[in-house]
């Protein structure tokens, strides 16, 4: 039998060990409630993929933004579709990118790579309450305009949605899926509103800038930090729906995720560039807001066609749900890292409990809702403090990064992988733009007193986080062994 740390053999399809490992993992699948259906997986891709706030980070570009979506798709978006379809051809299993990095490479290195995406689960969700409260004051206008900057109603806003979190994500996905569907069509409903408004008066020309252009931009830092960022930070997450293999209706969980893919690939790629296209339309690039853009064309298209304010709330009421959908789902991927990790005995097996009824990992939820809740609280007390709020955010980015990259590199290096070619190119693009994206994230995007000293800062918090990841795998890897002896 081999030991995580073993060499692995070439062809793993007809290693025992191999073959043990993941029907290890399918027994404990087999526990789980098999609740998702191919449109459930499309627009839960959507759901994880499609975030309301690129579309302005994107439009700081002006009109040249199209050629710079068409580099990001097609050097990560498509590279990420390709190995993600590839990765779970080969292992469809609960868990995804943990199990294929545990399986492809090793034990500690699956670990890492769910550490990793648990802090950014973790830190994403924690954010729900700024957000769903910022977007609140959007909705209520001048007489909410207060909330944005409440520290108390903050606070009130994460109690209520970590608690609404909670509660959902334990009746399980049989509620859950319908939350993720609603609000990934409602992602796709408020795209298709901002064109709505958007194409009269850019088919008039009364537009405040270029919608579009096949200029170039030049490629300066600013740019390039940009580009990765629609790059991996746009475009990243589909992982998302692999690690929910183990819950897809079928018997070829493998082949209703890779329909999924393909599926939801037009429908992500047409929103990100027709969405960008209807903010330049209403909005200069000097001036959007890269916090709710769509929040801000929307409310400009409702004025110049007439509307009135009811119809403003209404837009930030949708945009707010779509915003817990978002959390919901984030929440979900995140309480099955430490359910798989469980199973692999590196976490007590209070991790792996099951509800009686649901079949919903109850452990893991109670986990992740309390260190959510923490970490929202602490964060809401320092809302003001924008430079640490900027540290956190670039730190969480960077988490996920290198977990994406760990997932680029299994086709290239890993023992027991046969790519094709193409594969291989689509590899190593995915690879550089993550590495784009990882590296240019050190750097901040607002004035700090000492840029070195923050870009320190954040490697610190990095490398202090893994080598504390690290020390917690070598701890349990040492009460494992002993417990058998």
């Amino acid at each position: 039998m081999h030991e995580p740390g073993d060499p692995i053999p070439l062809d793993l399809s007809e290693d025992p060990q191999f073959l043990a490992r993941e029907l290890n993992v399918e027994l404990h699948s087999s526990e789980l409630r098999k609740e998702l259906s191919l449109p459930n997986l499309v627009l839960t891709q959507v759901l994880s993929i499609v975030g309301l706030a690129w579309i302005g980070t994107a439009g700081k570009l002006g009109s040249s933004h199209f050629p710079f979506w068409m580099a990001a798709i097609a050097l990560f978006y498509v590279p990420s579709a390709a190995v993600v379809i590839h990765l779970n051809n080969e292992m469809p299993l609960e868990g995804g990118l943990y199990q294929w990095a545990k399986l492809r490479f090793n034990e500690m290195t699956g670990f890492l790579v769910a550490w990793n995406m648990l802090l950014y689960t973790i830190i994403f969700v924690s954010e729900m309450g700024l957000l769903v409260t910022n977007n609140l004051a959007y909705a209520m206008g001048p007489s909410g305009a207060w909330l944005a900057d409440s520290k108390p109603a903050i606070a009130a806003a994460s109690l209520v949605v970590t608690g609404g979190l909670i509660l959902v994500a334990r009746l399980g996905l049989s509620i859950g899926k319908w939350v993720h569907g609603f609000a990934g069509f409602m992602i796709l409903f408020l795209f298709a509103a901002m064109a709505l408004f958007a194409i009269p008066p850019w088919v008039g020309g009364t537009v405040a800038h270029a919608p579009l252009a096949l200029s170039i931009p030049a490629f300066t830092l600013l740019n390039l930090n940009i580009l990765g960022k629609m790059g991996f930070g746009a475009l990243g997450g589909f992982d998302t729906v692999a690690v929910f293999a183990g819950e897809c209706r079928g018997r070829d969980a493998a082949a209703t995720i890779r329909r999924s893919v393909w599926i939801a690939t037009p429908l992500i790629a047409g929103a990100f560039v027709l969405g960008t296209a209807c903010v330049l339309v209403f909005v200069k690039p000097d001036d959007i807001d890269l916090i709710s853009p769509i929040t801000q064309v929307l409310n400009r298209g409702l004025q110049s066609a007439g509307f009135s304010g009811s119809a403003t709330s209404l837009i930030g009421a949708l945009i707010i749900l779509t915003l817990v959908g978002q959390g919901l789902l984030s929440f979900n991927y995140g309480a099955r890292l430490p359910l798989v990790a469980g199973w692999d005995h590196l976490l007590p097996a209070w991790f792996t409990r099951l509800h009686p009824r649901y079949r919903t990992p109850v452990g893991s939820i109670a986990f992740i809702g309390g260190a959510t809740l923490v970490l929202a609280l602490l964060t809401s007390l320092g809302a003001g403090n924008q430079e640490a709020f900027q540290l956190l955010q670039n730190a969480n980015g960077i988490a996920y990064g290198l977990a994406y990259l760990v997932m680029f590199a299994i086709p290239l290096v890993a023992p027991g992988e046969k790519p094709s070619w193409g594969l291989r190119v689509a590899s190593v693009s995915g690879f550089a733009m993550t590495l784009l994206y990882v590296v240019l994230s050190v750097f901040p995007i607002i004035d700090v007193p000492n840029r070195a000293l923050f870009a320190a800062k954040i490697g610190g918090v990095v490398i202090g986080l893994n080598l504390a990841g690290a020390l917690f795998y070598w701890r349990a890897g040492t009460r494992r062994k002993r417990a058998l002896g």
